[in-house]
């Protein structure tokens, strides 16, 4: 069976929640306590290199690391990746849209302000971040008024990955307010079936007050 390397407030690892509810398969969690230096120790530094989550094994010893690599992987073959290789390509420029955008800027003002951190980043960072992750949502509205999903006419990766942060918006101090077929596409992928919609807040684990050692 496959088994998840998860932490529950960590929407990366949603991600992958997300695709394997969608698809029905069977796995086994094993919750990594990142805060407590879990991810640091050798034995999960043998599973990914970087002691971060999500990350999964399969039944062969193999490991897999990097959110959007997993989905990339478990969604071979199946309705939520292309067969044809523009479309295909069309849902893997926006994962590296979704690492480079929306993780790095709504996710990280997402994490610093339930966590408490933002009295501690300097504010320069913090209203850099603001700006830039109000271009994203620009971005995604855009895009969104042309079609029904991010990457064309069908719900696929790139709509899991973008939605896991850039939908949580609210929760970094972003209004949606100005986004309205942003809006109208967080309602779209609420309504799949077998949507996910338990998100765990960092409140969850005590030691997420603390820095990542």
């Amino acid at each position: 069976m496959l088994t998840l390397f998860d932490y529950l407030p960590s929407q990366n690892a949603w991600k992958v929640r997300q695709l394997l509810n969608h698809l029905g398969r069977p796995y086994r969690t094993v919750i990594v306590g990142i805060f407590e230096g879990e991810g640091r120790k050798a034995a999960y530094r043998q599973v990914n290199p970087t002691g971060k989550v999500p990350a999964i094994q399969l039944d062969d010893g193999r490991t897999l690391a990097e959110s959007n690599a997993i989905l990339a992987y478990l969604a071979d073959r199946t309705a939520y990746l292309p067969s044809d290789a523009f479309a295909r390509a069309k849902v893997h420029q926006w994962l590296s849209f979704e690492q480079e955008h929306v993780e790095m800027n709504i996710g990280s003002l997402r994490y610093w302000t339930m966590a408490g951190k933002l009295p501690t980043r300097p504010q320069a960072i913090v209203d850099g971040k603001r700006v830039a992750s109000q271009r994203t949502l620009q971005i995604l509205d855009g895009q969104l008024a042309l079609r029904p999903f991010i990457a064309g006419d069908d719900y696929t990766i790139a709509d899991m990955s973008v939605f896991a942060y850039a939908s949580r918006a609210e929760e970094a101090g972003l209004s949606l307010d100005p986004f309205p077929h942003f809006r109208v596409w967080i309602a779209r992928i609420q309504a799949q079936d077998g949507f996910l919609a338990t998100v765990h807040p960092y409140s969850l684990d005590p030691h997420s007050t603390a820095e990542l050692p």
